[in-house]
């Protein structure tokens, strides 16, 4: 009989699972998108910010409202708007609203969400 030490991971909390899992579906979606030559949004990240593109034909930028609160963007049209559009996206890490920009040009909505870095709260502790 062999017996292994048991080294336990750090546990996640529900809130960041279900950031993780809802961040993978929507990457799911679009990658199926790619996939089926759907089209409609596509996102793309590097190190500092996420890139999203949404087509929008027919919808003027005073249409439109985007709203960040934390780690998650609504898009939605305003009542005079023709085409009627609300989505919501959540990301992995909460956004900086201050460093994000959005532009519409030749209707493709496209936001550039800087993402807000954790502040590590580690105190150093002193050795005696």
């Amino acid at each position: 009989m062999l017996f292994a030490p048991v080294i336990r991971q750090a546990s996640y909390s529900p809130s960041v699972r279900s950031l993780d899992r809802s961040f993978e579906r929507f990457f799911n979606d679009v990658a199926y998108a790619r996939q089926t030559g759907t089209k409609g949004h596509s996102f793309t990240q590097d190190e500092k910010s996420w890139t999203l593109s949404v087509d929008l034909p027919g919808v003027a930028k005073d249409q439109l409202t985007i709203g960040i609160e934390g780690a998650v963007v609504r898009i939605e049209s305003t009542e005079a708007a023709a085409r009627k559009v609300k989505a919501a996206y959540e990301l992995p890490l909460d956004i900086d609203a201050t460093t994000s920009t959005a532009t519409l040009e030749n209707g493709v909505l496209t936001l550039k969400l800087a993402k807000k870095l954790p502040v590590s709260n580690v105190a150093q502790l002193a050795i005696q």
